[in-house]
Formats: structure tokens, C-alpha cells, sequence
């Protein structure tokens, strides 16, 4: 099948390891897959930034981020016409037999070309980023947000949210339950070989700490200043911090860490490249989601269990979809006071148990089958779905 995947992401965070894990899952599949973006047009497996086709590649978007609001969301709905326009182009070239979309609030390129060329349009969504954006104060049109995002995800043959609870945010926007699809994140088949952390371990000098670690880009959001509270109590004494990742909160990790008096037990490693991420997992002795948002499938979480690692994470919703308490992860009650501390508490102490959940986590995630392989043989039963006559109306 030919595949014409849409997306308007220009981050070099876990949504670009999500669009670039996908893509070429399907395309091991055999599928032929063409990304249209920001950077240009590619064929997938070439370098994001560095298009592969290059007629009608780039159309880009000048950075906002110092725009007042308003204009800000004017230039992103602006935007949606050059990326049509670009999409379109690319579709009559490369004459696709569905496309897929990421979502992203007021794109709404997709839907517009998917009718125009009267292809199936399959939209993925891994938030509701009009309720999101208003709550971190980066909207001021939030009816006309909250219009956009009920109209992309009605205008799309088939919705795919990463979660049941994101589904039941589709499906109060209108959306037909018959059209809703969830499809979790995954790891790459790769990331379920046992990773040798020696590397790691020699090269920050871990032997013999407990090591809690966390992956990703950190906000502050992600609670990960609780952690470092924890860590200068005295049962965190023997605990090092390794955040493998970089993000708008690390300097404010580091200042409380200085503050606390524990700055050589926090370990900073930049930004590395994806491939080395389960050879420091490996060294994790507890792997930290000291909060997530409600709706979310956190990339995470699969790295974690692909690797075995015990993992501390809120006792919510969308977790639970993924992990159970005492089982496969251990669960705290993200209201409760002191909870986060308890748990860590609980597994600092009892190697056994971080022996025993790790294993277990792994164990789900390979009977669930939570990876991007499987994903992409989801999108394309999916999508063979749409172009059977009767759902084509013919």
C-alpha cells in the first residue's frame, strides 16, 4: 500500500521518535511510505530535515513563540493552507492509496486534501490540545480551538487516540464509536534485547548506588523536583538521579539539587541519540513517571518494561491501561501527600520486588504485543477496512 503520512511536528522530542518509529515500521511492513512535513517531503528512513524528494519540499513556518496569541494562532490556521497545498502536490505525485495524519490543533491539511483527492484520511491523536493548550495559557481563541479540534477529528475517516481515556475525549467531540481506534505507543522489536548497562554504569560512576532514572524531555510538570526531596531525606542517601534527556525544567533540577545539597547525585545526560536510551534504562534500578498527563500513553513507559525495569508511576486511568499496582509497576496515589515518597520508599528497599515487577512488566509487554510492529499491522487493518467497496460507497 501506498501511504502518504501528514504532520506538522518540527520538535526533536518523543513526537518525532513517534512519527519516525511508525513510519518505518510500516514500512518494513513492505508499505511505501512518503512523510510530508515541515522539513519537506521524504520517503520514510531518510533523515528527518534532509528530504529525500525534493520538488516541493519545504514550506515553512516562521517561528511564533514570541507572538502575541492571537496572532500566533492566526498564522497557525494561515499555515494550514500552505501545508494543504504541499500535501496536495504531494499527493497527485505520488498517488497514495490512504493518508495519515498526526494531529495537531487547527491542521487542518488532512481533512482538506483527504476530500479533495478522496482518499481515506487516517488521523492519529495523542492529545486533546485544545483542553492542553488552554490549560498551560497558550490560547485565547478557545472556542475556536475547541471548533478546529472537533472538526479535524470529525473530519477524518478514522481516529486513532493512544488511549481509552483520550477515546472517550473523541467520542464527546461527535465522533462515531465505529470510527475510533485505539492504538497505544509501542517499542521497536529491537528494544525488547536485553541492553548491556556496563557503559553506563563505568562511565558515571554508578556501581554500587541505587539508581532511580528518568527518559524524556522534563517539564516541570513531570514532578521530578519531588524525587530530588526524596533524595535528600536519609533512606535517599544511597540514591543517584540519571534524567536521560534535557528539557525547560533541567535547569530548575539542577538549582534545587545544588539547593538540597545533592548535586553530585544528579546526572544530566543531554540529548543522546535514541539508540543508546535502553543501554541507560538498563542501569535504571527504578524507572520514574512521577506524573503523566490523564489522557496520555507515555512513550516511557514501554522503554521502561521493554527493559525490564521496575517502574514508579501515578496510580491513574491511562496508566492503569498499561500497568497494574504490585504487579507490573508500582502505583502511588498522585493526590495523596507523601504517596510518591512511600513508593519509593517501598522499592529502594526491596530489591526483590524492583527484580520481580521488572520482569513481569517485560512479560505484559510482550503478550500485549506493545510494539510499533504491531501498531503499524493495527493502521493498515485499519486502513484496508476503508478502501473495501462498501466503505467506500461504491
Amino acid at each position: 500500500m501506498r501511504i502518504l503520512y501528514s504532520h506538522r511536528t518540527r520538535s526533536a522530542d518523543g513526537q518525532s521518535v513517534h512519527i519516525e518509529a511508525l513510519t518505518q515500521a510500516l514500512s518494513a511492513l513492505g508499505h511505501d511510505i512518503l512523510i510530508c512535513g515541515p522539513e519537506g517531503v521524504r520517503k520514510a528512513g531518510s533523515p528527518p530535515g534532509r528530504p529525500a524528494v525534493a520538488k516541493g519540499a519545504a514550506v515553512r513556518m516562521p517561528s511564533s513563540s514570541a507572538w502575541p496569541l492571537g496572532l500566533k494562532e492566526g498564522a497557525e490556521g494561515a499555515y494550514s493552507l500552505l501545508g494543504a497545498l504541499r500535501l496536495y502536490r504531494a499527493a497527485k505525485r505520488f498517488r497514495p492509496d490512504i493518508i495519515y495524519e498526526r494531529y495537531n490543533l487547527y491542521y487542518h491539511a488532512g481533512v482538506w486534501v483527504s476530500r479533495m483527492t478522496k482518499l481515506p484520511l487516517l488521523m492519529e491523536v495523542n492529545a486533546p490540545l485544545a483542553e492542553e493548550r488552554a490549560r498551560h495559557g497558550d490560547l485565547s481563541w478557545r472556542s475556536v480551538a475547541h471548533w478546529s479540534e472537533g472538526r479535524l477529528w470529525r473530519g477524518a475517516d478514522a481516529v486513532l487516540p493512544v488511549s481509552g481515556v483520550l477515546q472517550d475525549t473523541v467520542m464527546a467531540k461527535g465522533v462515531p464509536s465505529d470510527r475510533i481506534h485505539i492504538v497505544p505507543n509501542g517499542v521497536d522489536d529491537a528494544a525488547l534485547v536485553p541492553a548491556d548497562p556496563t557503559s553506563v554504569i563505568d562511565q558515571y560512576g554508578l556501581e554500587g548506588r541505587l539508581v532511580l532514572g528518568f527518559v524524556g524531555f522534563v517539564r516541570e510538570w513531570h514532578g521530578v523536583d519531588r524525587v530530588l526531596d526524596w533524595m535528600a531525606t536519609p533512606k535517599g542517601a544511597i540514591s543517584t538521579l540519571l534524567l536521560v534527556g534535557d528539557g525547560p525544567a533541567a535547569a530548575v533540577l539542577r538549582a534545587k539539587a545544588h539547593q538540597l545539597g545533592i548535586s553530585d547525585k544528579v546526572i544530566m545526560t543531554g540529548t543522546i541519540p535514541h539508540a543508546e536510551i535502553a543501554n541507560h534504562i538498563a542501569a535504571f534500578d527504578v524507572a520514574l513517571q512521577p506524573a503523566a498527563t490523564p489522557y496520555a500513553s507515555p512513550l516511557k513507559l514501554q522503554e521502561y518494561m521493554a527493559q525490564g525495569r521496575a517502574i514508579l508511576a501515578p496510580r491513574q486511568p491511562n496508566i492503569l491501561e498499561t500497568l497494574s499496582h504490585g504487579r507490573t509497576g508500582w502505583l502511588f496515589d498522585p493526590e495523596a501527600d507523601g504517596a510518591l515518597a512511600a513508593g519509593l520508599d517501598a522499592l529502594s528497599s526491596d530489591a526483590d520486588r524492583r527484580r520481580q515487577l521488572g520482569a513481569a512488566a517485560r512479560d505484559h509487554l510482550v503478550a500485549q504485543d506493545l510494539t510499533w510492529a504491531a501498531n503499524a499491522r493495527k493502521v493498515m487493518s485499519i486502513a484496508q477496512t476503508l478502501l473495501t467497496p462498501v466503505n467506500k460507497g461504491s
